[in-house]
């Protein structure tokens, strides 16, 4: 997202990231003090952590980095809500709503768990990249 495409006076962070599991926690230690500073209450930080963990994980699991590397992440508030986004180099699945796991199935819940926190996400693919925003309420 822009910051061209946003009011003045919203704060929005973006951050460059390894493409390796240890920038899932990086990333929430940093969502984690910007929400503090805006006062967010808790349990909405805690969504919005849950959230960013969840795409960044599927980022670095199943997409690869884009080309130097790295995957973004970013992060604001507006009215909406808390918005996150992570991008990354776009590999050959794409993000999906899941209507049912298996409940055997080791994995294939982090979406659905995306759904349930967020009053919307969306997936945005270009040539290069994909990124995934999530809007968490705030």
């Amino acid at each position: 997202m822009s910051s061209a495409t946003l009011p003045a006076d919203v704060s929005v962070v973006d951050v460059v990231l390894p493409h390796e599991v240890s920038a899932v926690a990086d990333a929430r230690r940093r969502l984690a003090a910007y929400l503090k500073r805006y006062r967010i209450t808790e349990a909405a930080s805690d969504d919005a952590q849950l959230v960013l963990s969840e795409l960044l994980s599927n980022a670095i699991r199943y997409a690869p980095p884009l080309p130097a590397g790295e995957v973004r992440a970013a992060w604001w508030i507006d009215r909406s809500g808390i918005h996150v986004e992570v991008t990354d180099g776009r590999g050959d699945t794409e993000p999906q709503r899941i209507s049912d796991t298996h409940p055997e199935s080791i994995g294939g819940r982090g979406l659905a768990i995306v759904d349930m926190l967020t009053t919307s996400w969306d997936v945005r693919t270009a040539a290069t990249h994909r990124t995934v925003h999530a809007i968490i309420p705030n």
